[in-house]
């Protein structure tokens, strides 16, 4: 799902300016005179201009939002841990509302100015209107800010295929998640040599027994549950909603406790999707030890045989 297209939203008063010159531009293209009838027909037709422009910019905004109630389980979630999810909907409905407004004002002014019969009733008719309209828009000045930040949060959020079988590469920070990606996709990632580099979650895709499968790299430890930051989070959420199968990367020659290594693997164990172990840098690791790794805890230690562990479990979720 792809959430890139939302376009930047402005204040209110952009809006309301954007709103007003077309009307003045439009109505500087009519023919001037003195005549009563002709200076009503440019009245009523300014009143739906601003109208039409407005409710244009509205309707727009809130139709560049996915419904949120229609979400997938995944981004229904990431929405409730990186934003305030009530109030980002009642955001959404004040818009609507104030297009509502703006049209039943247009409606009843517009009647007004058919039912002029002076100048100067006309001109107060005109600038009530403006006033009217105004103050509706400016009601939602801070929905629409809600509403920008929204969008900045959300244009960021992975762009991940439905319906695919997927891959999750979890374990702590450094112990090979990214290059791991790189190796066994055609992911490119920025991988560097310090904790804690991975921002986002990297994917990646592969084909694997004539299927795609979709790889996320999970950044983050996942070993703190009640103080997880929003990557952190989102790296949970994929687990726990995308996963079909994780694989859980252990590294000895990391400063993490094995015995962390193996409590993190046990929580995410309890996730309840199908695990995978991995030991990442076999090569500067004595042969003696990597074996005894392996044999104790089942580890896979190759590339070839971590493809073919993946392809067999492709074969039984058929």
């Amino acid at each position: 799902m792809v959430f890139h297209h939302i376009k930047k939203i402005e204040k209110a008063q952009t809006y309301l300016d954007i709103a007003v010159r077309r009307a003045l531009k439009h109505k500087s293209k009519k023919k001037q005179g003195a005549s009563f009838d002709k200076a009503k027909l440019r009245e009523y037709d300014f009143v739906g201009i601003i109208r039409d422009s407005l409710c244009s910019k509205l309707r727009s905004v809130m139709n560049d939002f996915p419904v949120l109630d229609d979400l997938p389980m995944f981004y229904s979630e990431l929405l409730r841990v990186t934003l305030d999810y009530d109030k980002l909907k009642k955001s959404l409905s004040s818009i609507g509302w104030a297009v509502k407004k703006v049209q039943e004002l247009a409606r009843s002014y517009r009647r007004k100015i058919r039912e002029t019969s002076d100048f100067k009733h006309l001109d107060a008719v005109k600038k009530a209107f403006l006033g009217r309209v105004c103050s509706v828009v400016n009601q939602v000045d801070k929905d629409l800010e809600c509403l920008e930040h929204a969008r900045l949060v959300m244009k960021d959020y992975p762009v991940i295929k439905p319906g695919i079988f997927t891959v999750c590469i979890a374990g702590f920070p450094n112990v090979g998640k990214t290059t791991l990606l790189s190796r066994l996709t055609s992911s490119v990632p920025e991988i560097k040599a310090y904790p804690f580099t991975t921002k986002r979650l990297n994917l990646g895709y592969a084909s694997l027994r004539g299927k795609e499968v979709q790889f996320i790299d999970t950044p983050g430890t996942l070993a703190r549950p009640n103080k997880m930051n929003s990557i952190e989070k989102q790296a949970y959420l994929a687990m726990k909603y995308l996963a079909d199968v994780i694989i859980y990367v252990f590294d000895l020659t990391e400063p993490y406790p094995l015995a962390d290594q193996k409590r993190l693997l046990g929580r995410i164990s309890r996730l309840g999707k199908p695990v995978i172990t991995y030991l990442s840098k076999t090569d500067v690791l004595e042969r003696s030890v990597v074996e005894e790794f392996s044999k104790k805890e089942g580890a896979i230690l190759t590339l070839n045989k971590l493809r073919e562990e993946i392809s067999r479990r492709i074969l039984e979720s058929n």
